[in-house]
């Protein structure tokens, strides 16, 4: 796993943080929930994607 791919994480953990906080600071909360949920399925996306590379990489290997 590459230290890039934590770091987008991190990165987009970060954005997602602030941008809650300035929305919910600001009364849209609703805003800000829906946000947090992007937020969260895109790094579920990117998450599967690797999961996804591991199982072929592990069917590869056992001749699947």
């Amino acid at each position: 796993m590459d230290v890039d791919f934590i770091f987008r994480i991190a990165a987009i953990g970060i954005l997602v943080a602030v941008l809650n906080q300035v929305l919910s600071r600001s009364g849209r909360d609703e805003q800000a929930m829906m946000t947090t949920l992007a937020g969260l399925v895109v790094v579920l996306m990117m998450v599967v994607q690797k999961i996804n590379e591991l199982f072929l990489l592990v069917k590869g290997l056992f001749g699947l």
